[in-house]
């Protein structure tokens, strides 16, 4: 059975043929309530037409909720067939990208089995081979592998440099053979040749005679030799004797081979650099090493380390001692600095304001005139600087006939060698420099300059 509020209201007259005014309710419930008792408060009551305009709100209230949440559902509904349809056109996944697989190299063995993006395999070389190539490859987001191929070579005698200053080694059978560069001998170069300084090449061993390669031809029996070898004797007990370079271009008087020392060695010939230096990558130049910058030094603390050709240096600037009111400060490991002089310390003013030092490494030889160094001023700020310079060369001896000073600009001076230096040697000249302003002494400076001249033109 259904009935709604209109139904619920229309009930039959009670007792006594009197229809009730309206739905009342009484705030008590008799005997065992847990009210208190109706004596306490009256009756309430609501009209039929307030109870009614209650239940009409109530449904209006459900039935809002009830559009709002269909509202809902089909805005989820929409938004969820739109992002299957999006997914559903868009272009298919990638595969991930792989690279070709990788083999061990000979003699040694690979570890790692999966060739991905960004992971990585290993290489190692079996016991008496060396991995020449990449240990480690990485496989790259284009498909290819990092690094370079490996391979394991055989580890040679000569694959630990045994021979030493500037020595050529030579492969034999288990064993080696060190040729070694002008002043230098023993089985590794690793004596100071005492005497007279050997010939440019060797000729004793195996490795610089061989018997030729023959072969019959017609009625006649061929022979020849490998480049930089020539033949000596018959065919029948001829030799492959190796060809000295270096003998036969400086008495050819061809061009020079190598700028230091040729080494003769079999079927060629190889350029060798005094110690101190290092061969370029044309094969006959030589660059100086400098041990400074590469902390080859022995230099102590409180001494400064200063390169020179083929070797370096301790330096430790010392500021001149102090004399009457003259007296100097180290502000820098190179530079002192005179202290303040007395008001009427004539002396003392005219005595040099600075005192630097500087250090310069020059090859024997140095084609002249060859400026050297640069002084130069400056004036401090909110103070005039001077309006001109003199500039000259301390002190006496035979500096003076090497060494020029000339002015290239109005407050720039410079140091000219005009005589070439042959070295080894070393050679002290101190630059001063002047300052006026209207005519009137300012101020004096000096640079001390040691030249390192080395023994050798490079």
């Amino acid at each position: 059975m259904s009935f709604d509020a209109e139904e619920l209201l229309h009930e039959p007259p009670r007792s006594g043929g009197r229809r009730d005014p309206g739905w009342c309710s009484s705030a008590g419930a008799g005997a065992g309530s847990p009210f208190p008792s109706p004596s306490l408060f009256p009756q309430s009551c609501l009209s039929r037409q307030q109870l009614l305009g209650a239940i009409r709100q109530m449904q209006q209230l459900l039935k809002g909720q009830e559009t709002r949440f269909s509202e809902g559902l089909r805005a989820m509904r929409s938004r969820l067939s739109s992002l299957h349809s999006t997914l559903a056109r868009a272009a298919p996944e990638a595969p991930r990208v792989s690279c070709p697989a990788l083999q061990a190299p000979t003699d040694g063995r690979k570890f790692g089995t999966k060739y991905l993006v960004e992971h990585e395999v290993h290489f190692t070389c079996d016991v008496g081979f060396q991995l020449q190539g990449s240990s480690t490859r990485m496989c790259q987001a284009n498909g290819t592998w990092s690094g370079q191929e490996p391979r394991c070579e055989e580890i040679s005698e000569c694959s630990s440099s045994p021979c030493q200053n500037g020595g050529t080694c030579l492969e034999g059978s288990n064993q080696f053979q060190c040729l070694c560069p002008q002043q230098w001998t023993g089985s590794t170069c690793q004596y100071r040749a005492q005497t007279a300084p050997p010939t440019r090449s060797g000729t004793d061993g195996p490795a610089f005679s061989h018997r030729p390669r023959c072969a019959q031809v017609a009625q006649s029996q061929q022979c020849s030799c490998d480049p930089g070898f020539h033949m000596s004797g018959m065919a029948s007990n001829g030799l492959c004797q190796d060809l000295d370079e270096c003998e036969v271009f400086q008495r050819d008087g061809g061009p020079r081979l190598c700028v230091h020392s040729c080494v003769n060695i079999p079927g060629s010939f190889r350029c060798s650099c005094p110690p101190g230096y290092a061969l370029l990558g044309d094969g006959k130049s030589c660059e100086d090493i400098d041990e400074c910058s590469l902390s080859q030094d022995n230099c102590t603390g409180g001494s400064s380390c200063i390169n020179t050709g083929g070797g370096f240096q301790c330096v430790i600037p010392r500021c001149p001692p102090a004399v009457g009111n003259v007296s100097y400060v180290q502000t820098s490991p190179f530079q002192c600095e005179r202290n303040p002089c007395p008001m009427e310390s004539r002396a003392c003013h005219q005595a040099p304001k600075t005192i630097s030092f500087h250090y310069l490494a020059l090859p024997s030889r140095v084609p002249t005139p060859a400026p050297l160094f640069r002084m130069a001023t400056a004036g401090a700020p909110g103070r005039p600087g001077p309006d001109s310079l003199r500039f000259g060369i301390a002190g006496g001896g035979h500096s003076r006939g090497q060494f020029v000073v000339q002015r290239s600009d109005r407050h720039t001076g410079e140091l000219i060698l005009v005589q070439s230096l042959q070295g080894p040697q070393t050679i002290q000249v101190d630059v001063d420099m002047s300052e006026y302003l209207e005519r009137v002494f300012l101020a004096k400076h000096v640079s001390k300059i040691t030249l390192f001249v080395s023994a050798f033109e490079f």
